[in-house]
């Protein structure tokens, strides 16, 4: 009698934990195709040169802004003194701080001469009106005989004179205009190299900050790549930070199992590393396409040999509370994700 009460109680066990199982399984959504996720920030050479100096070691923390690695500055200096140099002589010869440059006072010199020969412009012409009115009064004291002709030929004589004055006057003062035009036109050059000097003197400057490579983020150095002389060039990684910031879980999902999840849901998280951990947290968001479209050769069913494949699709999960402390979650970290849908 005992093995069939013990055979009934075994029975009955796995029917209960049979129907559990199925109840569990219509309302949640499980997947082992899932792992922690994190941002890996890498630490990027903006300038080139030569390493001078690792600050850090793997597995090392650091803080936003901390220095990581320093490149020989001393091209840098030789640039900046260079730019400085170039300043200065856009400086001469623009001006600027309340002193007239080269430039400016060349400018004044063709605004004064212009100045002085619109004046002599000016008389010119009135001395050319006096002998045209003389020439006419002699003309007709002449015609009554009352004048020589000796007086008469002195009289045109300086009228033409006055006239050909008066001409090569207006013709100077024309090209006193276009000095000055060209003056105040150099003028603007000398400013526009003056501010691409300035300009050049900003860019060494703050090339010689990037000599200094900070960390973008806080968190732990990892995959450190150079060494002291070492040879870099701008872009070239020499690092990268695990950063502090959130953590989250991708779980790929079956695109037959994604019917009933929805952001919000809750999460049930086994951790591999931690046996017995059960984290938690919520649906966030789910991919708009399948983890395949992302692949470098992406499949094209159009070529005729095709075999249909259950896709998956990329799940966003939150997580709302860890493992404590002491059993830290780290991005690769392989989980089993429960989602409940129902």
């Amino acid at each position: 009698m005992i093995p069939i009460a013990l055979l009934a109680v075994l029975l009955l066990a796995g029917a209960v934990w049979g129907v559990r199982r199925v109840h569990y399984a219509q309302r949640h959504v499980s997947t082992d195709n899932a792992q922690v996720d994190g941002h890996v920030v890498p630490v990027l050479a903006r300038v080139g040169g030569y390493v001078e100096e690792v600050r850090v070691e793997d597995n090392q923390h650091v803080d936003r802004g901390d220095v990581v690695v320093v490149i020989d500055d001393a091209e840098f200096e030789v640039r900046l003194a260079e730019a400085n140099a170039v300043l200065s002589a856009a400086l001469a010869a623009a001006g600027g701080e309340g002193e007239s440059g080269m430039v400016e006072a060349e400018a004044a010199v063709s605004r004064a001469h212009r100045q002085a020969l619109e004046a002599r412009l000016g008389s010119a012409r009135a001395e050319r009106d006096r002998a045209v009115k003389d020439l006419a009064r002699v003309r007709d004291l002449a015609e009554k005989q009352i004048a020589s002709h000796q007086q008469l030929d002195a009289a045109q004589a300086t009228a033409d004179a006055a006239e050909s004055e008066l001409s090569a006057l207006e013709r100077d003062v024309v090209g006193a205009h276009a000095s000055e035009r060209s003056a105040e036109a150099s003028g603007r050059a000398a400013e526009a190299r003056l501010a691409g000097a300035r300009a050049a003197v900003d860019r060494v400057r703050l090339e010689l900050t990037w000599a200094d490579v900070t960390s973008p983020v806080s968190g732990i150095v990892t995959r450190t790549q150079v060494e002291v002389g070492q040879l870099v060039q701008p872009g070239q990684p020499m690092a990268a930070v695990v950063a502090d910031s959130t953590l989250w879980i991708t779980a790929n999902l079956k695109e037959t199992e994604t019917a009933e999840v929805r952001v919000g849901q809750p999460v049930q998280i086994e951790v591999d590393a931690y046996p017995g951990c059960r984290a938690e947290g919520v649906v966030e968001s789910l991919s708009p396409a399948t983890g395949a479209r992302f692949a470098l050769i992406p499949p094209d069913n159009a070529t005729g040999n095709f075999t249909k494949v259950v896709q998956r699709i990329p799940v966003r999960i939150r997580i709302t509370e860890g493992c404590g402390a002491e059993r830290p979650l780290r991005p690769g970290m392989s989980v089993a994700s429960h989602i409940e849908t129902g």
